[in-house]
């Protein structure tokens, strides 16, 4: 697995469930499907998380481009591995 850039292939096929409460800190560094409150949904690969900014790189259809956020915009975030509760 490579440090810094995009991912070196394409999302999963197959669009996740939409999990009923999730956070996108348990996502950094995976496969991401981002549902935000305005009813737009992207794969998403989160790399950076800070106060008031997400970032990382948004699956544009054929290739990843980098991207960033506020994560007050997010509604659920579904990504692989499913994290299990503690």
């Amino acid at each position: 697995m490579r440090q810094f850039g995009p991912p070196d292939y394409p999302p999963p096929t197959i669009i996740p469930p939409k999990p009923s409460n999730s956070y996108i800190i348990d996502c950094l560094h995976s496969y991401t499907y981002v549902w935000l409150k305005n009813g737009r949904h992207f794969w998403f690969y989160p790399t950076r998380l800070e106060y008031g900014e997400v970032s990382g790189y948004i699956w544009a259809g054929t290739y990843w481009t980098f991207y960033g956020f506020d994560p007050e915009f997010i509604d659920e975030v579904a990504c692989y591995p499913i994290p299990t509760p503690y």
